[in-house]
């Protein structure tokens, strides 16, 4: 039995004195290591141990929450004391309520996420170093924001009243750099990155330097453009976000507070027809892959968007409650979704494409309103013409309506970009207004 398993019977423990009709557990611990390095020295170099205890009490449709960070019997007594107090004074909702006993997660498949780093401050260190070194060698890199590397594994444990005790192990590493390129007056930054589960997949600490320099020169000497309307491709760095988006328009709890541009939208055609978003949560050695939600409901495999028409909604046991539906296995999100190419290249073979317009590789703002589905972003990228990269432009505003972007997707390349969890490559949109020299 692990330590968190004896921290769960300990609490279930409790629990029974206060006779609740129905509880939830979750508990996590994480170690990990982060360092920084600017200009050659270190910035910061950080250990990490957290454990934290949450726990939800249900006395019929009151349900009462609290959490601490402290794991000690003491601690979890009063925890518990206190979310039980909050459910006295909580106003009944008939919505909450646990997932029922047949969809729990007791059989898991093992989807391989742990793969624990043993990286001492020294190695840290000197990756970093590294790949800041590679970065300033390169010309017109002026200045350094920093190399970054981090390691991070953990447990975590969910446990309800339907005799769910289940445990899951993961790890997450990373190399970061940010720079500073300088032509003349002209100064432009970038930043480059490398994520995975295995510390044996991420990128070289050169590869990732030579990329943050290259991002940063391709954005000298850039200038801006006429307003107008013109086909736009994001970056695969950047087009899950208007997916993301998308599945946040059909989350169940936009749905039943009627906050979304795509209310009611089930069987609707919302994307061509063309294009479809499948979640694969069981996707071995996969950023992304789980096997339960925070319901404890066993994850499966599922279309949101088949063939341009909305399936589901995306839901967990409370908002299916609300809508009358069932629950989708997407209580905190969703897990591994993938949007297959319906073109045969990536950016540079959609800039062929696209022939004339403008490509978006960095965004700026939070201009997304999820109920009107209005779309407006500072934009960083490319001009292009006849197929061909022709400058790199600046001081932009993108705008639209996604009901219309996302109908309007032409092309989606297979350029995938595996950091995300909406796994997708760069997507050509028809056409949007961009803001730009109003002379």
């Amino acid at each position: 039995m692990s330590s968190l398993e004896r921290i769960a019977h300990t609490a279930i423990a409790l629990l029974k004195k206060y006779k609740v009709s129905d509880y939830e557990i979750s508990l996590s611990s994480s170690s990990g290591v982060s360092t920084t390095v600017r200009l050659g020295k270190v910035e910061t170099l950080q250990y990490h141990l957290d454990k934290s205890f949450d726990v939800n009490v249900y006395f019929g449709n009151k349900k009462g929450h609290a959490s601490s960070v402290d794991t000690s019997t003491i601690s979890l007594e009063k925890t518990i004391e206190s979310a039980c107090l909050i459910a006295k004074y909580t106003q009944e909702d008939p919505f909450n309520s646990l997932a029922p006993k047949k969809l729990m997660a007791f059989d898991r498949p093992d989807l391989d996420l742990y793969y624990p780093w043993d990286l001492d401050a020294q190695q840290s260190i000197e990756l970093a170093k590294s790949c800041e070194e590679v970065a300033l060698a390169q010309n017109e890199i002026d200045n350094s924001e920093g190399a970054e590397v981090s390691s991070f594994q953990g447990e975590g444990l969910y446990a309800n009243s339907n005799d769910l005790i289940a445990t899951q192990s993961s790890t997450r590493h990373s190399l970061n750099c940010s720079l500073i390129a300088k032509r003349g007056d002209d100064m432009q930054t970038a930043y480059e990155y490398t994520t995975a589960l295995d510390a044996r997949d991420l990128e070289s600490p050169q590869k990732v330097g030579e990329k943050a320099a290259k991002l940063a020169q391709q954005k000298l000497g850039s200038r801006t453009i006429k307003s107008q309307k013109c086909p736009v491709i994001f970056s695969a760095r950047l087009s899950s976000g208007l997916f993301s988006s998308l599945l946040g328009a059909l989350n169940g709890s936009s749905q039943y507070k009627k906050s979304t541009f795509l209310l009611n939208s089930i069987d609707k055609i919302v994307l061509p027809e063309d294009i479809s978003l499948f979640e694969n949560p069981f996707a071995k050695k996969t950023l992304g892959a789980k096997t339960m939600d925070h319901d404890g409901v066993l994850k499966r495999e599922q279309y949101f968007i088949q063939d341009g028409r909305v399936k589901q909604y995306v839901m967990g046991q409370y908002s299916a409650n609300q809508l009358g539906l069932k629950t989708t296995a997407n209580a905190g999100g969703v897990s591994n979704v993938i949007i297959k190419e319906n073109f045969n290249g990536g950016l540079d073979t959609l800039i062929k494409a696209m022939g004339k317009g403008l490509v978006v590789t960095e965004l700026m703002g939070q201009g997304v309103n999820g109920t009107t589905g209005d779309y407006s972003r500072g934009a960083l990228g490319f001009w292009v013409e006849n197929g061909e990269i022709q400058y790199p432009v600046s001081g932009l505003t993108i705008a639209g309506n996604l009901k219309e972007m996302l109908l309007g997707i032409v092309h989606i390349g297979n350029d995938v970009d595996h950091r995300s969890n909406i796994k997708v490559g760069s997507v050509l949109v028809n056409q949007m207004t961009v803001a730009g020299d109003s002379a």
